[in-house]
């Protein structure tokens, strides 16, 4: 969602009110580019630094807003140089069957991790963009992004995403428009063959879709699992990050969440929203009384059923920069 702004230099107050209108969108872009919420943050603020300290060099012949795209965008390529993509659970290994313990926790900077609606997604603009705008933040596409070198990656959310002309993207990434849609191309044909799409915009949950989440919400609570598990797809998976370890199928998810995940009964749930989802912060019954954090969960609809569910098990992280409560009273 673009915000305008003068193409002049701007200085104090001012230049901070325009570099700050902004933030979000940046956020959201720094997000699709590193895979992490915290980075994403961090490369938007080294950007504001970047652009604060050299905004008496700006000349104002590209607009103000690309010339924070070109900062942001070089923030991102210096974090991405030499480092792995992150990843989900179900881009590591197959499905597991039965087990019982999860296996060793890895390192988070092996997660693609989850971002909150309200820091990477335009609060109001025309719902087409809207649209667009969630469907690029959602799990699924964010990880088939890291798949891309970065700079098809750019490209690709610059483009399509951001709807930038092929033009400002060339002198973005100084580089050609031959050279911009060839990238383009290339990215594109790598979503597709991770099943994909940037042009396939969700739209807002249903009634009875948002009915479904509610029984969802109840039977969690109430741990009614043969409820739970029947709201479930046949090949529905469910995956707790930091562990590499995921399940297929609604028998798997039950014999699970009866057995090491049983511990989990007596929880509460918070709503929340996530990657333009539906997500649900998780507290378990703490011995002291009351409830302690636990869980992000991500929930993904499609249809009349749920079709994932991602446990995000870095609540120490998570639940800040998602403004949960840190304890639930009894």
């Amino acid at each position: 969602m673009s915000v305008t702004v003068a193409t002049t230099p701007v200085t104090g107050q001012e230049l901070e009110r325009t570099l700050e209108a902004h933030r979000r969108e940046l956020t959201g872009y720094c997000y699709r580019m590193l895979g992490s919420s915290f980075e994403a943050e961090d490369a938007v603020q080294d950007t504001m630094v970047r652009a604060w300290r050299s905004h008496d060099r700006f000349e104002g012949r590209a607009s103000l807003r690309t010339w924070l795209y070109r900062i942001a965008t070089n923030v991102c390529m210096d974090a991405l140089a030499g480092r792995q993509r992150r990843a989900q659970p179900v881009d590591m290994g197959p499905a597991a069957v039965r087990p019982n313990e999860p296996g060793p926790a890895l390192p988070e900077y092996v997660w693609l991790e989850p971002a909150p609606d309200g820091r990477v997604l335009p609060a109001e603009g025309d719902p087409a963009e809207l649209a667009v705008a969630r469907e690029s933040i959602r799990l699924a596409f964010a990880a088939a992004l890291q798949h891309l070198p970065p700079r098809q990656r750019a490209v690709l959310v610059l483009r399509e995403v951001l709807r930038l002309r092929a033009t400002e993207v060339a002198e973005l990434l100084a580089t050609s428009v031959p050279s911009v849609n060839s990238a383009l191309q290339r990215a594109r044909a790598t979503l597709a063959e991770r099943g994909v799409s940037e042009d396939a915009p969700a739209a807002d949950l249903d009634p009875s879709q948002l009915a479904l989440l509610e029984r969802y919400v109840d039977a969690f609570e109430r741990y009614d699992l043969g409820t739970l598990t029947s709201l479930l797809t046949a090949d529905a998976t469910m995956s707790m990050p930091p562990f590499a370890l995921w399940l297929r199928g609604p028998e798997e998810v039950a014999a699970w969440m009866a057995g090491p995940g049983a511990a989990c009964e007596g929880s509460r749930i918070v709503a929340t929203r996530a990657n333009g989802r539906p997500a649900y912060g998780q507290y378990k019954p703490s011995p002291d009384g009351g409830f302690t954090p636990w869980a992000l969960q991500v929930v993904t609809v499609d249809g009349d059923r749920i079709t994932d569910l991602v446990f995000f098990l870095d609540t120490d992280r998570l639940f800040p920069l998602f403004d949960l409560p840190l304890r639930l009273d009894a």
